[in-house]
């Protein structure tokens, strides 16, 4: 390992404990500042179509692979680099667009491997047309912004940046160049998720009031990643920050349905509590030396954080994370509206005056085999294009490929993206205010307009087949 790499590993692992010295939200977070020199608002824009979309990677451990593999099958792609500190798992994903591409497509794929910094030697020399970022989380905001500049539209892995000022850097950037920077939410591409946002759209649950969104998925696990991989890096933050980190699964959804930050209602204020934090100070105990840098960690996030959002509207919704206590997995996916509620995990409908032909009050659930008239009737006409193909694809159910198929479309159709650069920096916005607020014993923190009142006359996210 050479020291280039040592160095960027010392500082990738240390950041969270760097981000004890510095918080990552301040007193003016609320505050909006003026638009760049030159902007353009960026929520309904159509880039210039691309024939072929030349597409770059950044990162390609567990997440990034799968972006690459599945990008190299899509028609009108050609993978022209990847980056990664690991020259193995460069040449892994390398091999397998080639293999994927049938052909000569791929042929001619630049590896960057030399260092921390190559990534910018990449975007110089090979200029692709997107980037995806799929890197530590303090890096996707630096890396998109330099996309953007350097002529690249950016896709970026989940949460699309951790601080407020870096998301209005985003914004800022994205507008002056325009070019699309999209947090790749790919839960929102679920069969479930599309189904009920159709029926949203449709009317069926009548005006929308209230919402359940979470990422409980127990990852301790991922603390045995103790040099490379997920949990080397994500450790620290799970320590040295307490609030909601990763809130964009569930509240992605959730807020399309609501048309939050698209011309009906948008993000207000919101209050955050955390838990004890104890589940991972006992697993580190339970499962390492007690001389293990895990064990050196006094850890700080709370096990479980749940936070409440007010709109605009008057509407709430619920927001929980928990990647550390012994229990099943959910995301809850609840909306409940005037004339009944939506529901996940498991999947569940309650309508005033009954489902279908299966239930004939709203006092009990119709779910499994009951939804199927549902599914009949309402199934998103996305996924009726793409479902089979999805699944036969893979990656979570399929919902990563109609995400990734749906990025190379709108490129090359010249098509507004299903999640512009606004919603991106919203969903994520959750993350810095949770910390303010368990900071301040549950003060309220303002959302930032990061449209600067633009989403008044944004357009709903089309239904689109």
């Amino acid at each position: 390992m050479n020291s280039s790499r040592r160095n960027f590993l010392r500082k990738t692992s240390l950041a969270g404990a760097g981000l004890a010295v510095a918080p990552i939200f301040s007193n003016a977070q609320g505050i909006t500042p003026p638009p760049a020199t030159g902007a353009q608002y960026m929520g309904d824009f159509v880039a210039p179509k691309l024939e072929t979309v030349r597409c770059a990677f950044i990162g390609v451990g567990a997440r990034g692979s799968g972006h690459a593999q599945q990008i190299a099958e899509i028609e009108g792609t050609e993978v022209v680099a990847i980056c990664d500190l690991y020259e193995d798992w460069a040449k892994r994903s390398a091999d397998v667009c080639v293999e994927k591409g049938k052909g000569n497509r791929h042929k001619n794929i630049a590896l960057y491997t030399g260092g921390e910094n190559d990534w910018k030697k990449m975007l110089r020399e090979v200029k692709p047309d997107a980037v995806f970022i799929c890197t530590p989380w303090e890096l996707h905001a630096p890396m998109a912004i330099e996309a953007m500049k350097q002529g690249a539209h950016a896709f970026v892995e989940v949460p699309l940046a951790i601080t407020i000022k870096e998301m209005w850097d985003i914004v800022d950037t994205s507008e002056k160049t325009q070019k699309h920077c999209m947090m790749m939410e790919n839960v929102n591409y679920g069969r479930e998720e599309l189904l009920y946002l159709n029926m949203c759209r449709q009317g069926v649950i009548g005006e929308l009031l209230h919402g359940e969104a979470a990422y409980i998925h127990e990852l301790r696990g991922q603390m045995n990643e103790v040099e490379r991989g997920t949990g080397s890096w994500r450790t620290p933050h799970y320590a040295k920050r307490n609030g909601n980190l990763y809130p964009t699964h569930g509240l992605g959804p959730v807020a399309q349905y609501m048309n939050l930050g698209r011309g009906e209602d948008n993000f207000k204020r919101m209050v955050s509590f955390s838990s004890p934090a104890k589940g991972r100070q006992l697993y580190a105990a339970k499962n390492y030396d007690k001389d293990h840098k895990w064990n050196k960690f006094d850890y700080k996030g709370g096990d479980i954080n749940t936070s409440i959002i007010k709109t605009t509207l008057g509407r709430t919704i619920m927001v929980q994370w928990d990647e550390t206590s012994p229990r099943p997995y959910t995301r809850h996916n609840l909306i409940q509206g005037t004339k009944g509620t939506l529901a996940g995990f498991p999947n569940r409908i309650a309508l005033e005056g009954g489902v279908g032909t299966a239930t004939d009050s709203h006092h009990e659930w119709a779910e499994k085999d009951q939804l199927l008239e549902m599914y009949e009737k309402y199934e998103h006409p996305l996924y009726v294009r793409l479902g089979e193909l999805a699944k036969k694809m893979g990656g979570h159910g399929g919902m990563d490929f109609i995400m990734r198929y749906r990025i190379i479309e709108c490129l090359r159709k010249g098509q507004p993206i299903d999640q512009n650069v606004y919603e991106g920096c919203f969903w994520s916005a959750v993350g810095p205010l949770s910390e303010a607020s368990v900071a301040q014993d549950g003060d309220p923190q303002a959302f930032p307009d990061f449209t600067r009142g633009n989403w008044k006359n944004t357009k709903p996210l089309d239904v689109i087949g």
